[in-house]
């Protein structure tokens, strides 16, 4: 096969990929969802490269300073906090590897309700195999991972909402890219939050082990 060919053949492959993590996560397509959570822009999703960007601006959090933070079992994804240019708000970034997400051992982290024991909403058996980690003024953020589907628990505080988990579709554009679950406190007054379940494929993550091999 010749040299032209071959990046032809590669091309292909990576659009293919790309198309295939169930939805093409573009930069140009806001993300939205008719679920306001409140006191937060956002999220917002895009795909770069090899990595899903998840953002979101906490309107009524200040900083002084801005803070990056390693997330356990994820060695090549983190989580960074930093004053919001356009606001007096936080924004949060985190980007999260596919190398990480398609590493097999995440998937054998043991499975996780969301923090205070509540199922995971939409996931018949409650839990999945997750990993809990804490950063300044966000306690108990967890990423969950299962074979079609991969989410973030963010905590919020004075939600303001008891006993309520509200489910709505997450969509980049107008394509449907997972859900989005506001959660309300539990009997404790605690473990308010959202989460985010980005839909993945399968198929996706054969290309993603194959094309790492190839290259």
């Amino acid at each position: 096969m010749n040299s032209a060919l071959a990046l032809r053949n590669s091309k292909a492959v990576l659009v293919t990929l790309m198309l295939s993590f169930s939805v093409l996560f573009t930069s140009c397509g806001k993300s939205n969802t008719k679920l306001e959570i409140p006191g937060v822009d956002g999220p917002n999703v895009v795909l770069q490269e090899d990595n899903v960007i998840i953002s979101m601006t906490f309107e009524n959090l200040e900083l002084e300073g801005g803070l990056r933070y390693a997330i356990p079992k994820y060695p090549n994804s983190y989580v960074a906090i930093e004053p919001d240019v356009f606001s007096t708000g936080t924004l949060m970034s985190i980007s999260v590897s596919l190398d990480d997400v398609f590493d097999g051992s995440v998937s054998r982290l043991d499975p996780m309700t969301l923090p205070g024991g509540r199922n995971l909403p939409g996931v018949a058996s409650g839990s999945l195999p997750a990993v809990a980690f804490s950063i300044e003024k966000f306690k108990n953020m967890a990423f969950y991972l299962g074979p079609k589907v991969f989410g973030v628990w963010v905590p919020l505080k004075k939600l303001g909402a008891p006993g309520a988990i509200i489910t709505a579709r997450f969509n980049s554009g107008s394509t449907r890219i997972g859900n989005i679950s506001l959660v309300g406190e539990d009997q404790n007054g605690e473990n308010a939050g959202f989460l985010l379940m980005l839909d993945i494929s399968s198929y996706a993550e054969k290309r993603l082990k194959k094309l790492a091999k190839k290259y």
